[in-house]
């Protein structure tokens, strides 16, 4: 009987040991944990575009060139050719002087001239039949030239009595009206060329060694929002202030449509060291600390996302250079950076052809 019992068990034992230790199947498999939600993100390539260094400066614009419109003589204004503001070109006539008594002169001495031509015509005539001496026809020579002299100072003195501009600009407010006596040093108007604008600034002397003429800049002022003007560095001023240890630097800017007027107050750009870098959308950096991070995206392992450590350059509006930790072509996560995790899995729902671009640079 304690035999049948004892081969019983052992049975039990095997028939239990076989059931807990058989190899695992499918049905009897524990299942997988479940993966990570695919992230849709936008991201934009690491491109290559031309990068410069900014010195920025407060500068007052001045015009390409600028006169005040006044009589060197004392008269009497008899016609006015102007409005407020018109734009004129150089030789247009602005105020005319009364000048009826240097015209008579003038008219009477050409007269004198022709008399004077004629009688040394007669006297040449008579010196050839050796009928009138050398002396006389000397004589005469030196009237007419006398004349001829006389002519031309009437001329210029009526050129005086009739303002013209001096160059092609806009002139400003009539100061005068007809019938008035203006005075040597009184002002009429004023004419501005403004095609162009001189822009002076101010920058420390540390910049020295980086500023050449030629150098681009860029200006804008806050009652032109939204309108930024290029041009390029002219001069440096050949002295260094001692109290400030800063000097000048002259730009003329482009004025398209003469917007900017003189007396302005503009914020400079200055443009330096040009040169070749990487670029990626601001937007897609990760600062931590005193670090920055982006997320890239490896397409050839899936879309998966890496952060990676990168070094900035110069930044400018939408926009960061990267001066290390990414290769040109490089995917970087633009929109979606605060879901994604280190090896997870993206779905790329828009890439964007390069970097935003950037109207000042």
């Amino acid at each position: 009987m304690l035999k049948k019992l004892l081969i019983g068990c052992a049975i039990l034992i095997g028939v239990l040991a076989a059931f807990l230790f058989r190899p695992e199947t499918s049905s009897t498999r524990s299942p997988q944990p479940r993966g990570e939600t695919v992230i849709s993100v936008t991201v934009a390539p690491a491109k290559m575009d031309t990068v410069h260094d900014r010195i920025e400066a407060l500068g007052t614009a001045f015009s390409n060139e600028s006169a005040v419109i006044s009589s060197t003589v004392t008269e009497k204004v008899v016609a006015v050719h102007f409005e407020d503001g018109q734009v004129v070109r150089k030789g247009d006539p602005i105020v005319t002087l009364a000048q009826q008594e240097e015209l008579a002169a003038r008219d009477a001495a050409i007269e004198q001239l022709a008399e004077h031509q004629r009688e040394l015509n007669r006297l040449e005539s008579l010196l050839q039949n050796q009928s009138v001496a050398r002396q006389q026809v000397d004589q005469r020579k030196t009237l007419l030239r006398i004349s001829q002299q006389r002519i031309k100072e009437l001329e210029a003195r009526i050129q005086d009595r009739t303002l013209r501009a001096p160059f092609d600009g806009t002139l400003g407010l009539r100061r005068i009206s007809v019938g008035a006596l203006v005075e040597p040093g009184e002002v009429i108007t004023t004419i501005d060329d403004v095609s162009r604008i001189k822009l002076d600034f101010t920058v420390p002397e540390t910049y020295l060694g980086a500023l050449k003429p030629g150098a681009a800049v860029s200006a804008a002022s806050r009652t032109l929002a939204g309108k930024t003007f290029s041009g390029t560095v002219a001069s440096l001023d050949t002295r260094i202030d001692p109290a400030t240890r800063s000097f000048v630097v002259r730009a003329v800017l482009e004025n398209p449509g003469r917007i900017l007027k003189p007396g302005m107050l503009l914020t400079v750009n200055l443009l330096k060291n040009e040169r070749h870098a990487l670029v990626i959308p601001e937007e897609a950096l990760v600062p931590l600390q005193r670090r920055n991070f982006v997320w890239v995206v490896d397409t050839a392992k899936d879309n998966t996302v890496e952060r990676r450590e990168v070094s900035i350059g110069e930044r400018r509006p939408g926009e960061a250079e990267i001066t290390s930790g990414l290769a040109e072509n490089e995917l970087v996560i633009i929109r979606g950076t605060d879901q994604v995790r280190p090896g997870g899995r993206v779905r790329i729902s828009q890439s964007l052809s390069r970097p935003t671009s950037n109207p000042g640079a």
